[in-house]
């Protein structure tokens, strides 16, 4: 064999995760989901900073709440719409440069209305940021997937996704201080830089999983990979509609739906009510949006190690998923509500928090949940319109929020208004989740489950077929 072959040979091995060790392909897949998280956290504090600097931006531009709750939803629109735009190429396109020039397009973003300060330099930089978000969060969960088997991904999906709570954990009093400090432009212009460096970096590491379909993963992981009993027919194409048009699909996205209403609420209107209404200084109020945050960085890894562990254990995933997303919904649901019945402003901020901070725990779950309604190969699609769907909670909420607010004889009766319907709806999508959301039952009848075949029972007998050889029936993945 030439010097030439054998290098060629050895290059091919180094560049392909498949052939790596399952040791370096761990750690390379961590590094990923590490990269990956902390642009989930600039993501969403991109969304923040609107939120954190409403005060002054309406101040300066004397724009009025309905305005600025306006400009708000037309940010989630544009998230909306461009994922949908988005869904058909990410099926086609590597996920490693669609997620690059996703980024690219956040970091100009901010520059109109940095140079301009005008409302109508506010809706260009926000519908611009918008459009060029809303594909992220799937292709995000997609990209996590393809680097871990299917038994394993649940956590560090958790962790990416948890990019929405610790993004504003972290930049959240970051950015008050400069805002109260240097004012709201160099809070933006700051977040453009972290985008630019973030950018640079993932040039230089960024990757696509090897993970890219059940045949993929059996090949890697070896003959008795843990999903080696899920039937071929898993790796058929189903038609589009079908996957959506159910109401396991519908209410583990209409959950996630009113909990982005939630948190869309929380991060536009948080904290210009905590500075408003309670009182606080403008930096202490910023400050504060980081106690839901942080319940919800909490929360999320903790409701998606549940359900993975509950998997692991042969549960069916309508109990593991399905069960752990609406009672999660009916939580925050009723933890809202209740914060404006309260009198007590320490116990209303605990409810709040919790209320607020479980929110955006719901939408890992879901993903989970549509991801199991179709194939490896269509996941991504069917993750950014299923992203799409949830997202139009932040249309809604942040303009529904504005209107109560502006139409209420006083700003407070307007939040206790705004925060508890919000409260309601949650817990009534949550309570939907329990009555209807059946994985298996949705699998079987798009053939995606054979019938009669219950997953996540244990057989300990081996069934003869009629060609001599035989087949175990093993732990079924959902």
């Amino acid at each position: 064999m030439s010097d030439t072959h054998v290098r060629g040979v050895n290059d091919d091995a180094a560049a392909n995760p498949a052939l790596w060790s399952p040791r370096k392909r761990n750690r390379y897949a961590w590094v990923i989901t590490l990269l990956l998280t902390l642009l989930m956290m600039l993501n969403w504090a991109d969304k923040a900073v609107m939120g954190l600097a409403a005060v002054p931006i309406m101040k300066e531009m004397g724009i009025t709440p309905e305005q600025f709750g306006l400009v708000s939803s037309g940010m989630f629109l544009a998230f909306t719409i461009s994922q949908l735009l988005v869904a058909p190429l990410s099926t086609k396109l590597p996920s490693r440069w669609m997620i690059l020039a996703m980024c690219a397009i956040w970091a100009i973003s901010n520059l109109p209305v940095v140079i301009f300060a005008t409302l109508p330099a506010l809706w260009v930089s926000r519908l611009l940021l918008g459009a060029g978000e809303g594909p992220y969060a799937p292709l995000c969960m997609h990209s996590v997937y393809k680097w871990f088997p299917t038994k394993r991904g649940a956590t560090p999906a958790a962790i990416a996704s948890s990019g929405v709570t610790i993004g504003i954990v972290a930049f959240a009093p970051i950015l008050a201080l400069l805002i109260s400090s240097f004012g709201w432009k160099v809070a933006f212009l700051s977040l453009s830089g972290v985008g630019l460096v973030w950018g640079v970096v993932w040039i230089l590491v960024g990757k696509d999983g090897p993970y890219t379909s059940l045949a993929a993963e059996r090949e890697i992981e070896g003959p008795d990979a843990a999903d080696q009993s899920v039937p071929p027919l898993a790796e058929e194409p189903v038609p589009f509609l079908r996957s959506i048009l159910n109401p396991t699909w519908f209410f583990a996205v209409l959950v996630s739906f009113f909990g982005y209403w939630a948190f869309a609420m929380c991060t536009s209107w948080g904290p210009a009510y905590f500075e408003t209404v309670l009182g606080y200084s403008r930096q202490a109020a910023g400050s504060m949006i980081a106690l839901p945050a942080a319940w919800g960085f909490i929360c999320t890894i903790a409701l998606s190690n549940l359900t993975q562990r509950l998997d692991l254990k042969g549960v069916p995933t309508r109990w593991a998923r399905g069960l752990v997303v609406g009672l999660a919904g009916l939580l925050a649901g009723a933890c809202l509500a209740a914060s404006t019945f309260v009198t007590s402003p320490v116990l209303a901020l605990v409810l709040l928090s919790v209320g607020f901070g479980t929110a955006p725990a719901l939408f890992a779950v879901t993903y989970l949940i549509v991801g199991e309604l179709t194939t490896i190969a269509q996941r991504p699609a069917h993750l950014n319109v299923a992203n799409a769907g949830l997202s139009l909670g932040g249309v809604v909420a942040p303009a529904v929020a504005g209107f109560l607010i502006g139409a209420a004889s006083t700003p407070a009766d307007g939040y206790v208004s705004a925060f508890r319907w919000t409260g309601v709806l949650l817990a009534a999508a949550g309570l939907g989740c329990l009555v209807f959301v059946n994985q298996q039952r949705e699998q079987r009848k798009l053939g995606l489950l054979a019938q009669g075949e219950e997953p996540h029972l244990e057989v300990a007998t081996e069934k003869e077929t009629s060609g001599g050889q035989h087949v175990t029936a093993g732990h079924q993945s959902g």
